[in-house]
This record gives structure tokens, C-alpha cells and sequence, in this order.
């Protein structure tokens, strides 16, 4: 039974705030590797940076609350009803990155396309720049997120190229 996982991956300002007495306890050349966050399944958690189930609360609530410091809101409007991040159950979040959920590959490379067509004036002699902004937009939500995407984020890129190569040849 597998009772923890670890990632590494860039440490950023919080973890880092929490695992750097971690860090002094390493040997001289381990210094600068990245720390490890754990996350226990099944079993409390004892070590610092690692998250017990149970944990999303706190994660939800600070999100939310940084959403709220920055003049955010912790709402989002969708076509037909508005989200609440603040009481989003598990349940309620897969159903919205389901494939037919408004955060799901479909419904979301839609808007993307129809942002960019309207963007570009319904050109399709703008395709090349189109898909250059796309890219840009993909690259630095990777950055943002440590340099990957999930693979949601990779399926819908594919949609929306595959979306905006079908409107150029029938604009065309």
C-alpha cells in the first residue's frame, strides 16, 4: 500500500518559508536540492510540508483569502450560475474539469477560440499570431505553475490548435 508520494519541483516562497531548517540539516553539496513536499495517504501527517487528507480546507481557505487580499473574488461566473471556490467540494470540482464540465477540455478551448478569433478581428491571415499568443499564454502559466501544466492544460492547447486550424480553412 502506498503511503506517501513525493514531487520535487521548485520550492516557492511558502515552502520554502516552511523547509528550510530541512534544508540546513542536509549535507553541504544536498544544499541547494529541491525539497521534497510529501503528502501522506491514509495516516496523519507528522512531518513538516507534508499534507494528511483533510488538508484541502486549509489550501482552499488561504487561496480564497489571498483571492480576497488582492481585491479578488473567491466567485466566478460561469454562463448559467456562479462558482464559490470558498465551498467547492471535491465532487463539485471534478465535475467542472469533467469533459463536459466548464472547466473541461471542450467547453474551455471554446471560450479560448472564440477570445482569440475576436481578438485576431475574425482574420484568418492572423492564424500565426493567434496561436503565437496562445503559445506565450500556455508558456507562462507553466512558468507560473513550475514549469509544467497538468495534462488538462496539454489537452486543451491540443483543442484549441486543432479548433483554430479548422476556422482558418474554413475562413479561408
Amino acid at each position: 500500500m502506498i503511503t506517501q508520494v513525493g514531487f520535487v519541483g521548485p520550492v516557492n516562497a511558502y515552502q520554502k518559508q516552511h523547509t528550510e531548517s530541512s534544508v540546513k540539516n542536509t549535507a553541504p553539496d544536498q544544499k541547494n536540492a529541491p525539497v521534497p513536499d510529501m503528502i501522506s495517504l491514509n495516516r496523519p501527517s507528522a512531518a513538516p510540508g507534508t499534507y494528511a487528507p483533510g488538508s484541502t480546507d486549509n489550501l482552499r481557505q488561504m487561496i480564497v483569502n489571498l483571492f480576497k487580499e488582492q481585491g479578488l473574488s473567491a466567485r466566478i461566473a460561469t454562463d448559467d450560475t456562479t462558482i464559490d471556490f470558498q465551498d467547492l467540494t471535491p465532487e463539485a470540482a471534478r465535475d467542472l474539469i469533467a469533459e463536459d464540465g466548464y472547466f473541461g477540455v471542450e467547453q474551455t478551448s471554446d471560450r479560448i477560440l472564440t477570445a482569440a478569433v475576436a481578438l485576431a478581428g475574425s482574420d484568418p491571415e492572423k492564424l500565426d499570431q493567434i496561436k503565437a499568443g496562445i503559445d506565450k499564454g500556455f508558456e507562462m502559466a507553466a512558468q507560473a505553475l513550475g514549469g509544467t501544466l497538468p495534462d488538462i492544460s496539454s489537452q486543451t492547447y491540443d483543442a484549441i490548435m486543432e479548433k483554430l486550424d479548422t476556422w482558418a480553412q474554413g475562413q479561408g
